[in-house]
């Protein structure tokens, strides 16, 4: 799957991808707030991520900055399989944060979730990480429930994450439009 919006390009990793990877997610700054990624983060395991095998409702894209000298792994987006249901996972390179690139990747891969057979789309960030929470509710995701315990290899414990929700309306698209507003779950209430 490729996925191209405003600014950014969406692709999936391929073998000669680990070196770029490695630089650009080993930093703890970023491996603290995933549930997923080993701190410290090593070639091994960014060589690891890029061989794993794709699962097409679930992708795991990398976001690729394009400008007039090529082509830059800025970091890494993808919906993956938590208990039966849907997840939206994402990270950029902290040179990069605050610009937009998060909420704009993440909108381009919603704009096909609902292509992907998913009606509706989970996510997580951890309570000391308001930034991503920032980014959720632009997208259109609402909070449910209080904070709970989650575990992170990063940081290796657990620490309070809130919860969200996205309700797709079933008319996602590839062509470029915004994606749906969403509509969250209203049998549960926002915390």
């Amino acid at each position: 799957m490729f996925i191209r919006s405003e600014r950014l390009f969406l692709r999936p990793a391929w073998a000669e991808d680990a070196t770029d990877l490695h630089a650009a997610i080993a930093d703890e700054r970023v491996v603290r707030n995933l549930v997923r990624a080993p701190w410290p983060y090593a070639v091994e395991d960014a060589r690891a991520f890029v061989e794993r095998p794709q699962d097409r409702r679930f992708p795991s894209l990398l976001i690729n900055l394009p400008t007039a000298g090529g082509s830059h792994l800025i970091g890494g987006i993808g919906l993956h399989d938590e208990a039966g249901k849907a997840h939206l996972g994402y990270w950029l390179t902290p040179e990069l944060w605050g610009r937009g690139f998060a909420t704009e990747a993440a909108s381009a891969l919603l704009r096909v979730a609902g292509t992907l057979g998913h009606a509706e789309i989970g996510a997580h960030h951890f309570v000391d990480n308001p930034g991503s929470g920032r980014v959720l509710e632009k997208l259109g995701f609402r909070r449910i429930g209080q904070a709970a315990e989650r575990h992170s290899l990063g940081r290796a414990c657990a620490r309070p994450s809130f919860t969200y929700l996205l309700r797709l309306d079933g008319t996602s698209n590839c062509d470029g439009d915004p994606p749906p507003a969403g509509d969250w779950d209203m049998g549960r209430r926002a915390a």
